[in-house]
């Protein structure tokens, strides 16, 4: 069997184990949107996360990765599902389609551990001739995957497929096997070199701009740059302190991650419904009551997340967040929880739980009171100034108004 038989073999044997893709791509110098990395870290775009100045260079040299790789495998995975609620009386929370399923970084590792398999059965490669990645390795997926045509990088800094939308989970395979090469997408009217034109950010945009217009946040400065500072997903997920006031109204109802620089693109009229064979819905999380979640002991968190990614917020992290999202919703049944939370042992979430009973009443000094007398903590302190400054010089703070359902 030739080697060419034996890729094909192994790419049909990898869509049977839930990869809704399966692409090659060469390892030849650089990782392709090395050079963006390191304009985007310089930059300092990349708000706290070290991790990826910590990683940088083995993202741009998949040789320090696994010494002597020759190919990457890049697999995506469907997870696009009509999570389209009715309307309700009281405000919902929004969660990242992604989120709304058990955690894919440990169910799409067992079908990389099939993967791994697959490749020592057909091509009698040992463990020490792989090594796969689920979306956390130093691994610049989103490059690779543009330069082996599993899509192309959006302005919004997403891989976008022509077949999917948006909606894919990415995952990779750094190989000492040689393979042939996929080809990139290119434009019918242009005749660039197949590794330049992978890179090229809004291969497929054309003029539109509806991912950086739509970002309540201004997170999308240019396109394909991402602003870190003030993306939504980083500042409900991967921050873990104090989200800055003035990106607090524009997280509106979104409690964990955001999905609307994805939802608003063009190419989504070909997602179709994720095939879930690598992933499990846990759609039962986007019917949480907004109070259900603001009232979250450590034991109902746990029980409720468990299994998913949005554990790694740990409870503190999403009452904070729901805090947000509460002080968006102009829903005043929410005070009772609110001031309860002035109370909480974390400062941070504290401080948001101040700030949104402020943002939903005029009464908020009165009413806060025995917390404000007992406070301590100076990132708290600073709210109550903050707040009662804003309170005290304007004679009608307007009142956020109940904010709708979106699809975002």
């Amino acid at each position: 069997m030739n080697a060419d038989v034996r890729q094909e073999e192994l790419r049909q044997e990898l869509h049977a184990l839930g990869f809704d893709e399966v692409r090659f791509a060469r390892v030849a110098g650089a990782a392709p949107g090395a050079e963006a990395l390191r304009a985007w870290l310089d930059g300092g775009l990349h708000a706290d996360m070290a991790w990826m100045e910590r990683t940088a260079e083995k993202r741009a040299q998949p040789e320090l990765g696994l010494p002597g790789a020759q190919s990457v495998i890049l697999l995506g995975v469907n997870y696009w599902r009509d999570e389209k609620r009715k309307a309700k009386g009281a405000v919902q929370p929004v969660w990242a389609r992604y989120a709304l399923h058990d955690d894919y970084h440990d169910t799409m590792k067992a079908g990389l551990v099939a993967a791994g398999k697959a490749i020592e059965k057909i091509f009698g490669a040992g463990g020490t001739d792989y090594r796969y990645y689920v979306d956390t390795g130093p691994v610049l997926e989103r490059g690779w995957a543009a330069r082996a045509g599993l899509g192309f990088i959006g302005k919004n800094t997403m891989l976008i497929s022509r077949r999917f939308g948006n909606w894919l989970l990415l995952a990779s395979i750094l190989t000492k096997l040689e393979f042939v090469p996929d080809a990139p997408l290119m434009k019918k009217s242009e005749r660039r070199k197949a590794e330049g034109e992978s890179n090229h950010v809004g291969l497929l945009c054309g003029k539109c701009t509806r991912c950086m217009d739509e970002c309540p946040t201004g997170a999308l400065p240019r396109p394909g740059v991402l602003d870190a500072r003030r993306c939504i997903s980083y500042q409900t997920i991967e921050n873990r302190g104090m989200i800055p006031r003035e990106l607090r109204p524009g997280i509106g109802t979104r409690i964990y991650g955001c999905d609307i620089c994805l939802d608003v693109c063009p190419w989504n009229r070909f997602a179709r419904t994720a095939r879930s064979v690598l992933l499990a819905a846990r759609g039962e999380i986007a019917e949480l009551p907004l109070r259900e979640l603001l009232e979250l002991t450590p034991a109902r968190f746990a029980e409720v997340f468990r299994g998913t990614a949005i554990k790694r917020v740990k409870l503190a992290g999403l009452l904070r967040n729901a805090c947000v999202v509460a002080g968006n919703s102009g829903d005043t049944g929410l005070l009772e929880p609110l001031v309860r939370l002035a109370a909480h042992a974390s400062p941070v979430v504290r401080a948001h739980a101040v700030w949104a009973v402020f943002r939903l009443t005029d009464s908020a000094e009165k009413i806060l009171a025995v917390a404000r007398a007992a406070e301590t903590e100076a990132v708290v302190l600073e709210e109550y100034a903050a707040a009662l400054n804003v309170q005290h010089s304007t004679l009608n703070v307007q009142r956020p108004s109940p904010t709708p359902n979106t699809n975002y």
